[in-house]
């Protein structure tokens, strides 16, 4: 396990080439580990009855889920104004708009419209997915477009039923989406121009994000399409493992949890996770089942890994469980059904009803340190929070809302 921990770590060092981020930086979608926890300390253990204090809410990120990227003193976000989807720019002060770009149009949606994934920060550039699947790379000082690719325009990729959700990994020099194509589900790009580099599998897209593994020798991406979670090496495309028992045939959404060379996969609708032990395997790498569970079915959000074990929700029950295992911990219902990610030793919570909440990320039992409910809208509260230099983000639609949680 421990070679394990080492070679996760060279993968994430490979995939944030290039970015110069401080330790309070967010720059991705879940962070610069995509894995939800917050390099955080001296934050808040408590809260006060009203919640922490607010630092400023800001109006106008328009209509759709995306969470936050973070990096240099900006905050970015996708939204949908008029009939057009847009990368927005904040100062994180202030959160006084600095700049908007367009990048594709508008998804309508009967459960909400515009953009669900999150923009990836990689050096000078953004990287962004709409919700129709126009991926857009745009400048970040500027908000210029620098170049742009339509997946059901250039690969005649179907759009998911509720939009494409996806948060762009970039790696090295090349940009890796699940586009969803016939012969071209995960397609590789050139970051710089564009370019498809290559092409792989005919798997549909799902509504998850990809995680980043190296061992012996091979970088694999880690996807969960439609039907599959799968690896493919990074260098050209090679399916190198598939995996479908957690697939539930709805919505495929979580991201793959990753620990050295172990990964847990998870879908709720009824159908749970399954812990992966990834391996060398006649020149590629293979995936072996460890275990699979029904204690752990989450449904957006995403589990943390917080020492030994992982916190998620499950359905609408906030679970804790051994992650090599899978014995559950305990199980409550804690701000009911929502996402969360982890600073600290403790969960930041947000429920879809626009409850927050904090827990201790402790297996022994629930403790509860504080919550209180944002004013939300008519839509679900389906954006995850971010921790970044002592603020929780939140959104709801076309407010966004930063909170100090910086201990004084």
């Amino acid at each position: 396990m421990r070679l394990g921990r080492a070679l996760g770590a060279t993968a994430v060092a490979t995939a944030l080439a290039g970015i110069a981020l401080s330790a309070a930086d967010w720059p991705q979608w879940r962070g610069p580990r995509r894995d939800g926890v917050a390099a955080e300390t001296g934050l808040l253990k408590t809260w006060p009855s009203e919640g922490p204090p607010l630092a400023w809410r800001a109006a106008g990120a328009g209509n759709g889920y995306s969470s936050f990227a973070i990096a240099g003193g900006r905050l970015y976000t996708l939204g949908a104004k008029g009939p057009q989807e847009y990368v927005f720019a904040y100062d994180t002060a202030t959160g006084k708009s600095i700049w908007e770009a367009p990048i594709g149009s508008r998804l309508s949606q009967d459960r909400g419209d515009g953009p669900r994934g999150t923009p990836t920060i990689d050096g000078p550039r953004v990287y962004a997915i709409g919700g129709r699947g126009d991926l857009a790379c745009v400048d970040l000082a500027t908000g210029k477009k620098i170049w742009g690719v339509s997946f059901p325009g250039e690969f005649s990729a179907a759009i998911p039923n509720w939009g494409y959700s996806e948060s762009p990994l970039v790696v090295g020099d090349r940009v890796i989406v699940n586009a969803g194509g016939s012969d071209a589900s995960i397609v590789a790009f050139d970051k710089a121009t564009g370019k498809a580099l290559w092409k792989s599998g005919s798997d549909r897209a799902a509504y998850s994000s990809a995680v980043l593994h190296e061992a012996n020798g091979i970088r694999q991406a880690i996807f969960f399409t439609a039907t599959n979670a799968l690896g493919v090496d990074v260098a050209n495309g090679r399916i190198l493992w598939t995996y479908d028992r957690a697939n539930n045939r709805t919505a495929n959404v979580s991201t793959p949890v990753l620990r050295g060379d172990r990964v847990f996969i998870s879908s709720d609708y009824g159908t749970g996770g399954g812990l992966l032990q990834l391996s060398p395997s006649g020149g590629g790498m293979g995936a072996k089942e460890l275990y699979f569970t029904a204690d752990m079915r989450t449904h957006h959000n995403t589990a943390v890994l917080v020492g030994d074990h992982m916190y998620g929700f499950s359905g609408p029950i906030l679970t804790a469980m051994k992650f090599d295992d899978g014995t559950v911990a305990w199980k409550n219902r804690s701000v009911g059904k929502g996402s969360l990610v982890a600073a600290e030793g403790q969960l930041y919570l947000f429920s879809e009803n626009g409850v927050v909440g904090l827990a201790d990320a402790a297996p022994d039992e629930y403790r509860e340190r504080g919550r209180f409910q944002i004013k939300a809208g008519n839509l679900p509260t389906w954006s995850h929070p971010v921790v970044s230099d002592g603020r929780l983000y939140l959104r709801d639609q076309d407010s966004i809302y930063a909170y100090d949680v910086k201990a004084k």
